[in-house]
């Protein structure tokens, strides 16, 4: 089944509130979307945001990557040996992950179309598949709905079909203390359990942050840390062990120092008990061995973003599972076309014990047709072959 041609587009998807980190504010997604058509007519969808300040690829370089070298490379290549066109790709272009990500996830969701499958199962293999899966719908809940000929929610039809899902956190992102407060509060609400909090702008500010959130949350809620590189090594330190000290009960703190400061950080994992998540400082296998290895890190987070897709990711997934180290499974700021794909490798993949796949929830809409259904903390999956997203807003 020859790759017959590559088509790219864009989409533009407000934010229901501008997303604020350590590094950057934006407003809106504004990603590049691609098709792959095969010869027999079918096709997969991939995706990739600029993200610069992280990965260094722009609009202009992941569109240039694609057209001028990716593309080239591997149409015309036979999509069922997949292995051979991953081979392909990377060899075509150095770095670049974003681009090489986009055409990844789009490879992916074709061939499992061709096998007439929805992607987890194709990438758990003979593994079996580690998702979970709905409780079972109670008397009167929506199964009896459905019945009676009720109109429900796609949500509440798939938890009435038992479908597999995940649960991700959401992202509150670094702010005035109050305003972040509100944020959380407002996410639990709606049904999030998992709060991921932005900080890295201050150490006493970032320790203030986090109480006043505690203390309006309660203990039940678990609260994620993530600085994105904010922090030098010495201020990570008396911060995490400031929250420690104060009893505030971190789950985990994310990227704490630069990308670039691996003794830093390694420094910031054995100085403090809270379990330390590296991101930005993990592109690669190779970053993930020498991470593990050398124990600049308790966990791993994954980001096809980083990784340059699926493929990639599967190697460090097999690292993760041969040195038993636990792993999330994370995005940029993406919409539904690449968080699902990363939603089937969290299905797949055991490592993978945490989700940070947000990207949906914090869109003002879902301009798709298919797919994943996102409501509130659940992804639910379903049976579609692919990545099943059907329609997307672009023109191709």
């Amino acid at each position: 089944m020859k790759i017959e041609k590559i088509e790219l587009g864009y989409v533009h998807i407000p934010l229901i509130t501008p997303f604020r980190t350590a590094l950057r504010t934006v407003d809106g997604i504004n990603d590049l979307i691609v098709r792959i058509t095969a010869e027999d007519g079918s096709f997969g969808f991939g995706e990739a945001p600029p993200t610069a300040v992280i990965t260094g690829d722009t609009k202009e370089s992941i569109e240039a990557a694609i057209r001028g070298y990716i593309a080239p490379s591997i149409i015309g290549m036979d999509l069922l040996d997949l292995d051979e066109v991953m081979r392909k790709m990377e060899k075509s272009i150095a770095k670049n992950t974003s681009a090489k990500a986009a055409v990844d996830i789009a490879l992916y969701d074709l061939y499992a179309k061709q096998m007439g499958m929805p992607l987890y199962r194709v990438l758990s293999g003979a593994q079996g598949s580690r998702i979970r899966m709905s409780e079972p719908d109670k008397p009167g809940g929506a199964a009896a709905r459905m019945e009676s000929g009720e109109p429900i929610s796609a949500a509440a039809k798939a938890e009435a079909d038992g479908a597999p899902e995940l649960e991700t956190d959401i992202t509150i992102s670094v702010d005035e203390t109050e305003k972040m407060v509100r944020d959380s509060l407002r996410a639990i609400a709606d049904g999030f359990r998992i709060l991921k909090v932005k900080v890295g702008k201050g150490g006493k500010k970032d320790v203030e942050r986090v109480r006043e959130i505690r203390r309006a949350v309660g203990p039940e809620i678990v609260l994620r840390i993530d600085a994105n590189q904010g922090w030098s090594a010495k201020e990570a330190i008396s911060t995490i062990r400031a929250m420690e000290e104060e009893g505030l009960k971190i789950e985990l703190v994310e990227q704490p120092v630069s990308c670039h400061d691996f003794r830093g950080l390694q420094r910031v994992t054995k100085a403090v008990d809270t379990p330390i998540l590296a991101d930005e400082s993990v592109f690669s296998y190779e970053d993930a061995e020498r991470i593990i290895e050398e124990h600049a890190a308790d966990y791993i987070n994954i980001k096809l973003m980083k990784t340059g897709g699926i493929h990639q990711a599967m190697r460090i997934c097999d690292l993760a599972d041969r040195y038993q180290v636990n792993c999330m499974i994370g995005c940029m700021l993406e919409s539904k076309v690449s968080v699902s794909a990363g939603a089937h490798l969290a299905a797949a993949r055991s490592c993978i014990t945490m989700a940070d796949l947000d990207g949906p929830s914090l869109c003002a809409g879902d301009p798709y047709e298919g797919g994943p259904v996102y409501s509130g903390p659940k992804i639910y999956l379903n049976e579609d072959a692919g990545i099943g997203i059907r329609t997307v807003p672009v023109n191709l």
